[in-house]
Parts: C-alpha cells; structure tokens; sequence
C-alpha cells in the first residue's frame, strides 16, 4: 500500500488535471505538491534505524509544510514499507518513479535494498539521497543521480579498526555482520581494514538477525582467541543477543562497530545495565556530548526547540538529523533550481560546499557524492546515550 502523509493516492494526479483544465502548464507546475518518496523499512528486523529517520523526515515536512511549503508548493511524503526486503524495495521505486511520479526520493535505508534499487533510480535520472554505507553505492559515473549523507564503509571501517588497535590495544579480531546484504558487505570490507592495521582477524561469520541463541557463535569467538567482537548490524535483538551473552559467559571481551548497539531500543534488551558496558559504536561530532555536556551549539538548539515533537529516548539522534538533512535538501534543491526538474536538482547538489546540516557538513561535486567529512566520524560509548547522542570514546577530545 502507498501512503501519504497529506493523502496522496494513485490517480489522485488526474483529479488535479481536472481541477485546473483551462490553466498553462506553467500554473499547474507552480501549484502541484512536491512529492517525495520515501523508502523506509518501517518494519522487519531491520527497521529501528528507519523509525529514528522517520521521525526526522515528518518533523521536516510537517514544519516546511507549515512555513508556507517550498516556493508556495507543500510536500507530499509517499511511503513505502519496503520491510528490509529489497524486492518490496524495488517494487516501491518502480511505483515511485513510473505510476505516482515522485520528484526525489529519500532511501532506502539500508544498503542491502539500495544496492538493488540504486541501478533502476539512475536510469530514471531520480534524484537520490540515502544514509546507505556500502562504498559502491556511490559512483558519480554510474550513478550521477545518488548522493550519500552518511559515512561510507571505507570511512567506519577505518574509524573502528584505528580505533581498536590503537585505543584497545587489541591484535585478534573476531567479525560478524547479520545476513542481510548489508552484513555480509560490511565483514569483509571491515577485516580488510583490520588486516591494513597489522590486526590477526581469527573469526569472521554471518548470524542471522531472528537467531535466538548466539552462544555457539560467542564460543568460536572465544576459542579463536578474539580480543574483540567487531558487530555490523542494524538488529537490536541480535546486538542485544551478543551482549547479553557475553555476560552470561562470563567473557569481558569488548564489542565494537555499528550504531545500533547504542541504540535506545538495544538498552530495552540488555538483561542488565552492565551488559551495555565496554560497548564503542560508530560516532558522529554532531551528536557527541562536549566536556560541558552539551552537544555543538545548532544541533542543542535543534534538540531544545523540538518540545516533545520528537522521542530520543528510544532511538538515535543521528538517524533523526540525517532525516531532517534528507528532506531539507531536497528541498532546498527544489527552491534554488527553481522547481523540480531532475537535471536542476542534481545540479544544485553539485556545487554544494559546506552545507550546515543538523547531522554533518555536507559538500558535494560532479565527481565526489559521499558528502560527510571523515573528520566528522568518531567513535562513542554505546552506554551513554542520552537523547539519542553519546560521549565520545575514551581517547578522543
């Protein structure tokens, strides 16, 4: 089903015709709503990181909306439930883009499903953001149309490995990813990076995400040696799995790597408290607290005027700034380039340098689309959040 936040449905396009026969094309482009779709796995094992970014792209509609919209156009979000499945992925682009004719799209989220959908969005010329890692996503040649506001694999896997052979000491690694096309991604390029640094990468494997029972995979883990566990995963159920049964093993061994190991939703999880400790995530400047306990003055502006719009507790606030930053740049796409003509967009994008946004400083080139600063990836205590941000890792100012 196709959803809408103003209700936006098929067929609603000719009712507009209608209502406007006898006007110049020109009229009726200045008055159609801006429609963006949205490909968000807003259920599955892999859709906490969706349901933070979904909070961060209705708050930035619902308020462009009701500042008057863009250049007096209002924006529709058309929704799409892809659940993590890259078919249902690909089944919403190609509605998005052949049946409802959406301007832009946001996602998908994860890069499992964009891998998939990256390919047929560039045939199409649909201007394209997403917060996916894999690198390969990325490639201005191929895909002139994508642009990532997110870190790159290349970027986290080089923030964690430095990270753990040079703050934690650690020479054995053990590395594991779910087995969405995601984690499987992830482990490789992430012993690679292990591998550059001089670490020994003695156990690498895939758990599927609805596994109950991780105990045996811990074990190999265990008896390989490992000094620690690299996790790459966007499942809490699985994060919280490893950690609560590192503690019922008795095993102090650090865990680091992705984000959702620090998420609100892990914190439900975990037996107890303490199974949260000794837990480095994947960071981000913007949503780190300072020595004063406060995160960079506009992002603590941000998070002091949402007045209970938003809920941190449960998730993180980085998925919620990169969607506010996603539809915020679109829509400053259109209102600079003047409408919605594809080719304009992404020619916008293109000359961006700098761009505050809540989430990072983008900046953008014909031939460079990762748009966040490596400077901008650090890494953070996954038991620290609060309001969705954390502090930084012991080791970094």
């Amino acid at each position: 089903m196709v959803i809408s936040r103003r209700g936006f449905a098929l067929g609603s396009a000719a009712a507009v015709g209608l209502a406007v026969e006898g006007l110049g094309r020109p009229a009726l482009a200045d008055s159609q709503p801006i429609r963006i779709g949205w490909l968000a796995a807003l259920t599955g094992p892999s859709s906490a990181p969706t349901i933070g970014f979904d909070r961060g792209v209705h708050y930035a509609v619902d308020t462009i909306n009701a500042a008057g919209g863009v250049r007096g156009r209002q924006i529709d979000l058309v929704v799409r439930d892809t659940q993590g499945d890259p078919t249902k992925a690909v089944n919403g682009a190609q509605a998005m883009i052949s049946r409802i004719g959406v301007h832009a799209i946001w996602g998908p989220t994860n890069s499992g499903e964009a891998l998939a959908t990256t390919p047929i969005m560039a045939r199409a010329n649909m201007p394209n953001v997403y917060p996916c890692f894999v690198d390969r996503l990325i490639d201005p040649a191929r895909y002139p149309n994508a642009f990532r506001i997110a870190p790159s694999n290349t970027q986290i896997d080089d923030a964690v490995s430095e990270y753990c052979v040079k703050n934690l000491g650690v020479k054995a690694v053990a590395i594991v990813g779910d087995t969405t096309g995601y984690g499987t991604t992830a482990v490789g390029t992430s012993a690679a990076a292990f591998q550059k640094r001089g670490a020994n990468v003695v156990y690498h494997a895939t758990i599927d995400p609805t596994q109950p029972d991780v105990t045996p995979d811990m074990l190999r883990m265990r008896n390989a040696g490992a000094e620690v566990i690299v996790v790459w995963s966007v499942s809490p159920g699985l994060c919280a799995r490893l950690m609560n049964t590192r503690a019922t093993m008795g095993w102090d061994v650090p865990l680091a790597g992705h984000p959702t190991m620090g998420s609100g939703e892990v914190g439900k999880l975990i037996a107890k408290p303490e199974n949260w400790r000794r837990v480095y995530i994947l960071g981000f400047r913007n949503c780190s607290f300072g020595a004063d306990g406060k995160l960079p003055a506009h992002v603590q502006r941000f998070v002091d005027g949402l007045d209970g719009k938003i809920e941190l507790s449960d998730t993180m606030l980085w998925w919620v700034l990169d969607g506010v930053d996603a539809i915020t740049l679109i829509a400053d796409a259109v209102r600079s380039s003047g409408g919605t003509d594809p080719a304009g967009m992404i020619a916008y994008w293109n000359t961006l340098t700098n761009y505050p946004g809540l989430f990072g400083t983008y900046s953008f080139s014909k031939t460079q689309h990762n748009g966040l600063p490596t400077s901008e990836v650090v890494m953070s205590e996954a038991n620290s959040h609060h309001l969705g941000a954390y502090r930084l890792a012991p080791g970094y100012v």
